[in-house]
């Protein structure tokens, strides 16, 4: 029975709690993770307290909260390198645990391969023991026996299979088998991110753990791991801000809010759409219960109606397919309102861009690069070199000057810019958020209109009085948004606009670019806002440029057809 009571819905999770401070193992056959009665204290104030939460095997768990709620903590408490203030965190003790190292310097002496298998932590030991046995001169009957009982190990351990299935794992993550040999220190940056994701992807650990997996990773990896995770027998839990692949791979979404742990059955879009709903019925005292709930049910029946056949998404359609109306999620978190209004409409001539190229320490970023835009365009740069499109936003934005080719404004044109590195708006400034914004401000410098800007981006109070070189890089980029919402612009310029925000703000940017009426320059890692906002996609080339009208999923599609991924 559904109850009338829509006031709250959260899940309510009720375990035992355990007085120990330590972290053990459940018995032999049980297949999860359970926190109990766990709780978290940093810097003198409390993260979250008293979490109760059960993790269970062939799910994916997508950890979700604000900047700073504690997310990654949280990931630390499971896997035992942080002691929780009370509580405890039980694993069945023959289960493998393995997780995402973030340190991409800590392997440099190593070899790829030998970096991807110590993943399996007990295998590596057992080939390093293998090897020193037999490289002894006088290889004793005793060193016989340990042989042999290392070699049984090994091979229940898929020890022979070990070189192949390291190899596989880089090959999907898009990097070279030749790789395997080379020496971890003469990687790039990107080349080591894949490996660590390998380490932790191999020999079938029973428990996954993986903070912000796909920062660094291209399209394709993005997709394999997607792939890999939807069909993965064991349990996984991910922290992520990327809304398009914690939708793809996730059944449950925990929530950390207000120093609560929360679990709610389906993928981050599914917890979402509901807690904005069960906020706006909340709200509804009129209407009756009665009315409400046939909304909810028809809400939870068109999500459960999901065709994808991966393990994942079935198992995350029967999870919402059992659901009851106080199982949804009432988040009371706050999130920012982005509104772009044009003070000006756009004429027919946009932005046309003739030839345009540039060298930077013998580097051609740009070579030959031709485009026109018209006034319906939302365009979404994209390319192998990051540096080749912000060289190309600042060309547009008149900071730096094209070795040659030309390019050219319409005359109605008014532009707004988001550059990816903000520091020369705050760097040596001392102005609080308040005065910094009123430098901007053309129409109107009185404290009660900048107030009604910077409220859209959460700051209130006493907030605006806080200097800005203080300010972390999500404070500076809500600050940067603030600002560009003053300019009443019919042409926004955005070279990836969600760094370091958090998945509340990336949700305001994204609906905030989907609404607007004018033109709109962009450049994104977040797959989601590519593909919402974007009706043109241009490829930057090593020579000229790749130029589709459509989706960035249809551009994707394009080029795997056409043999160009």
């Amino acid at each position: 029975m559904i109850p009338l009571n829509i006031t709250d819905y959260s899940v309510r999770c009720r375990y035992r709690p355990i007085q120990m401070i330590t972290r053990s193992y459940a018995a032999k056959g049980e297949k999860m993770i359970t926190v109990s009665n766990v709780s978290v204290q940093f810097g003198g104030s409390t993260l979250f307290k008293n979490v109760n939460l059960k993790f269970t095997n062939g799910n994916c768990y997508g950890v979700i909260g604000a900047n700073g709620a504690g997310k990654s903590t949280f990931l630390r408490v499971l896997c035992g390198e942080l002691e929780p203030a009370s509580g405890e965190v039980a694993m069945p003790k023959e289960e493998r645990l393995s997780v995402l190292k973030q340190d991409h310097f800590a392997y440099d002496e190593y070899t790829v391969l030998d970096t991807v298998i110590m993943g399996n932590a007990r295998l590596y030991e057992i080939m390093q023991e293998k090897d020193a046995l037999y490289a002894k001169e006088d290889f004793s009957e005793e060193d016989g026996v340990k042989a042999s009982e290392l070699e049984g190990e090994f091979a229940e351990l898929n020890g022979w299979e070990a070189e192949a299935d390291a190899s596989k794992l880089i090959q999907g993550l898009g990097l070279s088998e030749d790789i395997l040999y080379s020496q971890m220190s003469t990687l790039s940056g990107n080349e080591k991110v894949k490996v660590l994701l390998a380490q932790a992807l191999f020999g079938n650990p029973d428990i996954i753990l993986l903070d912000e997996p796909t920062n660094h990773l291209d399209i394709d990896a993005v997709r394999w791991l997607e792939e890999f995770l939807s069909e993965y027998f064991g349990t996984v839990i991910v922290v992520s801000h990327d809304r398009h692949f914690l939708n793809n791979v996730c059944t449950h979404i925990v929530d950390i809010d207000y120093n609560k742990i929360k679990m709610y059955v389906g993928n981050y879009e599914f917890w979402y759409e509901s807690s904005q709903l069960i906020q706006r019925m909340i709200k509804q005292q009129n209407k009756k219960n009665e009315e409400k709930i046939k909304e909810l049910k028809d809400f939870i029946a068109r999500f459960s109606a999901n065709k994808s056949k991966s393990n994942q998404a079935t198992s995350r359609r029967k999870l919402i397919e059992k659901l009851t109306v106080e199982e949804l999620p009432a988040s009371s978190r706050r999130y920012p309102f982005i509104g772009f209004d044009m003070d000006r409409e756009l004429g027919k001539d946009i932005l046309q861009v003739d030839g345009i190229s540039k060298t930077v320490d013998g580097v051609k970023l740009l070579d030959n690069v031709s485009f026109t835009l018209g006034r319906t365009d939302k365009v979404a740069f994209v390319g192998e070199s990051e540096q080749a499109i912000t060289m190309l936003f600042k060309i547009l934005m008149e900071e730096e000057q094209p070795d040659s080719g030309s390019f050219k404004w319409g005359v109605s044109v008014t532009t707004s810019y988001m550059p990816v590195d903000n520091s020369d708006y705050f760097n040596g400034c001392e102005l609080s958020i308040l005065d910094w914004i009123r430098q901007y401000s053309v129409k109107d410098e009185t404290e009660t209109y900048l107030r009604g800007f910077l409220g859209r981006m959460l700051f209130s109070g006493d907030d605006v009085y806080k200097p800005v070189n203080v300010l972390s890089g999500g404070e500076k980029v809500r600050c940067m948004f603030s600002r560009m919402m003053l300019f009443g612009s019919n042409v926004l310029l955005l070279d990836r606009p969600t760094n370091h925000l958090d998945l509340e703000s990336i949700t305001a940017v994204n609906n905030s670019l989907i609404n607007f009426k004018g033109v709109v320059i962009l450049a994104s890692h977040d797959h989601e806002i590519m593909q919402t906002t974007a009706n043109r996609i241009i490829e930057i080339l090593p020579e000229g440029c790749l130029d589709r009208q459509g989706t960035y999923e249809e551009f994707i599609d394009f080029k795997k057809e056409n043999g160009l991924l």
